[in-house]
């Protein structure tokens, strides 16, 4: 008769469960899935790509076709638009915060330039696994549409700012 033994998983399986673990414990820490159930939080480990940025390293590019978004674990992005006379950093992102949803959402080339500020991770989640999210979990959903009004609001207050600096200067010249 033989004797039953315990089944030993090869070294890369190990490694694959414990990576799951650590990308559901990172998954946690950010704020648009911390209070999910840890099978859906499985599901999004499994779905996306844990990433990692140097300080100066670019994340994504103003005017190249978007197939991800990215949901920012730790560090600081620069969020900048080519203009004239440069680039112009518009926001500086953090932990928690999602970058890239806009060319995904719309169907348009990325409309800014992101670069880590500091050292910089992140999960990379794929256009259709994105929109598969947001259609599976309507929280992530509207913590997305709450991201973006908070950018469009902070957008419009540069807007004002800048036109009453410009209604202010020819007069400053006088």
């Amino acid at each position: 008769m033989r004797r039953a033994t315990t089944p030993k998983w090869p070294d890369d399986r190990e490694d694959d469960v414990t990576l799951l673990k650590s990308e559901m414990d990172l998954l946690r820490s950010v704020p648009i899935f911390a209070g999910m159930e840890p099978s859906r939080l499985k599901l999004i480990a499994f779905t996306s790509d844990s990433i990692a940025y140097r300080q100066g390293q670019i994340m994504c590019r103003q005017g190249e076709r978007g197939d991800s978004a990215y949901v920012l674990v730790a560090g600081e992005a620069d969020v900048s638009i080519e203009t004239e006379d440069g680039d112009f950093v518009v926001a500086t992102l953090g932990p928690g915060d999602v970058v890239g949803e806009i060319a995904i959402l719309c169907d348009t080339p990325r409309t800014a330039t992101v670069t880590a500020k500091s050292d910089v991770s992140a999960l990379r989640v794929r256009k259709e696994c994105f929109l598969q999210l947001l259609r599976q979990f309507p929280e992530i959903a509207a913590e997305v549409m709450r991201g973006l009004a908070e950018r469009l609001t902070h957008m419009n207050q540069e807007l004002v700012a800048a036109r009453n600096r410009a209604a202010i200067a020819p007069d400053a010249a006088d």
